[in-house]
This record gives C-alpha cells, structure tokens and sequence, in this order.
C-alpha cells in the first residue's frame, strides 16, 4: 500500500525549534492504514531491516544486562536510533535505498536534541518507578505489620494499585515521546516543544491509538511465541507504522 504525503521540509528561522506542524485527528481505521504501510515499508527490503532489527535487539538485551548503566544507556540512546530508522522510512518513501548507515543518522543530526528526549523520558521513568514502589512497598510493609489474612490483603491490594498506577503514568509519558523524535529530526524542533505536541497529538487521537495497541497487542504475541523471532518483522513494521502516522497526523 502507498500513499502520497508532502516533501518534509525542516523549519527554519530564530523560533523554528518552537514550532511545530499543526496536528490532526484521524478516524479509528487509520491505525490499520499505519501497519499495513509500515508493512510496504519492510517489504521494500526486509534484508536491511531484519538485519538492523538484529542489531537493535542485540544491543538492547545487551545493554539490560548492565545493572543501572546499561539502562541508563538504552533510555538516552534510543531516540537517536529511532530518528535515524525514521530517517530510513523517509528515504524508501521517496524512492531511495535503506541503508545500515540509516541505523545511526539520529547520531549525525538534531544529536543534542534527541538526547535530551531520552533524558526526560528516563526522568519521567524515574518517577514512574519511584511512585510505584512507594505505593508497593508501602503496602507490602504495612501488610506484614499486620500479619494474617487482612494483611496478605492489604499487600496484594497495595500491589494490584501500584500496578495501576504505573499504567496510569506510563501512559501519557509514551504519548510524549511517540512524535518526539519524528518532530526533532524532521523538523528540528527543540525536545520540550515536541513532547508537548506529541503528547497532545496522542491524546487528539485516542480511539486510532487504542485500536493500534490492541492490535499490536496481538501481533506482540504472535512474534513471541516462535522465541522472539517474528520481532525481526514486527519491530520494522512498527518503524514503519510510526513514521506513516507522524505523516498522517502531523504532515
């Protein structure tokens, strides 16, 4: 499936890392449009792709094996590595190649920028953790307190709250950086700025999200049962699905 989307041109001028393009809001069955084209995008070569989905794979299991360093490193890092496979999108939909280089074109422009997107979703991830193990641990120790049932009871509620509430905050904190790295590379708007629209872009189109996330849900499982092989597909895929939805909602 292809479609026909303007040339993305960066801003410019004094101001141009404040602004952004106007968001719009799309029907539910877009969510469908956005797989089956980051579909076509795999299929313009899915030799590149599978091979840099390996590498990304790698290094992140890598990476989650080094206690706090290795995490800090992935949260920082992979911004940069998501603008540069965005970059690759760019350059299939215009007619170019893929290119392994692609993998690291978020390390050649907008750098700084997409850096700090990283900080301040570790940041956010940070409170995340901290205000879920507040409310985990408070219950956990307040049931041993007690002892008994009503204690085992208050511990697995303490628990079933706590991962409410790390729901409750991830969810906007993914809606924040789902556009970020898009907006930065593309058009060169500063870190704060594109989280904003992003998030506001994300919550302008909850249903179209919703519908995606069931369905990736899905799909999620699906590329797991064969030990995490069908990833290799799915994750360029989802590449794909992201930048054709930055097009659809932004350009």
């Amino acid at each position: 499936m292809s479609e026909e989307h303007p040339t993305i041109v960066p801003a410019t001028g004094d101001a141009a890392g404040e602004r952004v393009p106007e968001s719009r809001g799309v029907d539910a069955g877009r969510a469908i449009t956005w797989l089956k084209q980051g579909w076509a995008y795999f299929l313009k070569n899915p030799g590149v792709w599978i091979g840099m989905a390996v590498i990304v794979l790698l290094v992140s299991v890598v990476l989650g094996m080094i206690p706090i360093f290795g995490q800090l490193a992935l949260n920082l890092l992979m911004p940069a590595v998501m603008a540069g496979l965005l970059l690759g999108c760019q350059s299939l939909r215009d007619g170019g190649e893929l290119r392994f280089d692609h993998l690291f074109g978020g390390f050649k422009q907008n750098t700084g920028s997409l850096i700090m997107v990283g900080i301040y979703y570790l940041v956010g991830m940070v409170v995340v953790m901290v205000a879920t193990m507040i409310i985990g641990g408070g219950a956990a120790l307040t049931g041993a307190v007690t002892g008994n049932g009503i204690g085992a009871g208050i511990a697995v509620g303490g628990f079933m709250l706590a991962m409410l509430v790390m729901l409750l905050l991830m969810v906007p904190l993914i809606m924040a950086v789902w556009f970020a790295p898009a907006l930065v590379v593309f058009r060169g708007t500063l870190p704060i700025p594109a989280m904003k629209a992003s998030f506001a872009a994300s919550l302008k189109n909850v249903i179209p999200f919703l519908v995606y996330g069931i369905i990736v849900l899905v799909l999620g499982i699906l590329a797991s049962l064969p030990i995490f092989l069908g990833w290799l597909v799915l994750l360029p895929v989802l590449i794909g699905a992201n930048y054709t939805s930055y097009l659809d909602i932004f350009e």
